[in-house]
């Protein structure tokens, strides 16, 4: 939305009217002086030609419109521009656990994530800024949020899984914590998991607590199959399938702001992360433009003197 960032000094525009009025009282003062004198010659040349009158007359409304630009320029306009600038911190989280390391989507879950997520970074605008976090038990970061994206999907490319369990709330938290590292930038999070939030220190309530007050949208990617997949064993020989918590990562994108998506196999999960680059909003920038209103006043000032003083000048 169009306004100003130091509106007070629009207070200054309150002096147009009183120098209007104040040169007008004045040149009313000078003829009706003039006339108590009775030399004609004098009279003239105080009443002046109205050539000369009407070209007094554009001299001083340039330099009431100069004297307006500079009061307009130091209120600090700013209007919102149709593509934004500043760009948008875009933090990843991706479940790192155990069950990432299941077969279902080749050559395995974290694999195809790691792919998926590397497709999205590469298209981002070259304005955003991106970074990495994973979890398991625990959450830790990645690649730092930096706006050397190649950087950032070389460290993604490293990332190896873990047997860890699922601490989806502190891989949120430490997500948020990393898109607001680069302030006065729109933040999202990408959430990505396969499990259950059954660890850490941080609860998912807590988080998107957390993401609400900083304003921060969080689209969240769930990863499973159709079919139940065995992640492993128990103790007494009882197969173990991976669970996905959709309603919780339902809840955490719609607190928040944000959208929830199910993959069901390698070619979703990359259609969801191609398509995710298009969901991010890019709201306008506010962009100042007083250098425009400062700039047009000096111009006029300088257009004054010049005619004024100048070669050519119409006031002799």
């Amino acid at each position: 939305m169009a306004g100003f960032y130091n509106p007070v000094w629009l207070w200054g525009l309150v002096l147009i009217p009183v120098l209007a009025a104040a040169y007008h009282f004045v040149l009313k003062k000078k003829k009706r002086e003039a006339l108590v004198f009775s030399n004609i010659a004098f009279v003239k040349s105080a009443l002046g030609d109205k050539q000369k009158s009407r070209r007094a007359h554009l001299l001083f409304a340039i330099v009431l419109a100069a004297i307006a630009l500079l009061f307009i320029g130091l209120a600090d306009p700013h209007i919102p521009l149709d593509q934004a600038k500043e760009g948008v911190n875009v933090v990843l989280a991706i479940d790192d656990s155990g069950s990432m390391q299941a077969s279902d989507y080749p050559p395995t879950r974290l694999e195809a994530a790691k792919n998926a997520a590397d497709t999205l970074i590469k298209n981002l605008e070259p304005s955003d800024n991106a970074g990495v976090v994973i979890f398991e038990s625990g959450a830790t970061t990645a690649a730092y949020l930096s706006p050397d994206k190649d950087r950032v999907r070389q460290k993604l490319g490293s990332i190896t899984p873990k047997p860890g369990q699922t601490a989806i709330g502190d891989g949120l938290m430490l997500a948020i914590d990393m898109a607001r590292s680069i302030p006065n930038k729109k933040s999202v999070v990408i959430l990505l998991s396969d499990g259950v939030n059954n660890t850490g220190m941080v609860t998912v309530d807590e988080a998107v607590a957390v993401a609400q007050d900083a304003n921060i949208q969080v689209f969240t990617v769930g990863l499973g199959s159709s079919q139940p997949v065995v992640i492993g064993y128990d103790w007494l020989g009882k197969p173990q399938n991976a669970e996905l918590d959709e309603a919780t990562l339902k809840s955490v994108a719609e607190k928040t702001g944000g959208r929830y998506f199910k993959s069901v196999d390698g070619q979703t999960l990359s259609e969801i992360y191609t398509g995710l680059n298009k969901v991010i909003v890019r709201e306008p920038e506010e962009t100042s433009i007083r250098d425009f209103f400062i700039g047009g006043a000096l111009i006029l000032i300088l257009i004054e003197l010049f005619l004024r003083y100048g070669r050519g000048r119409i006031i002799q």
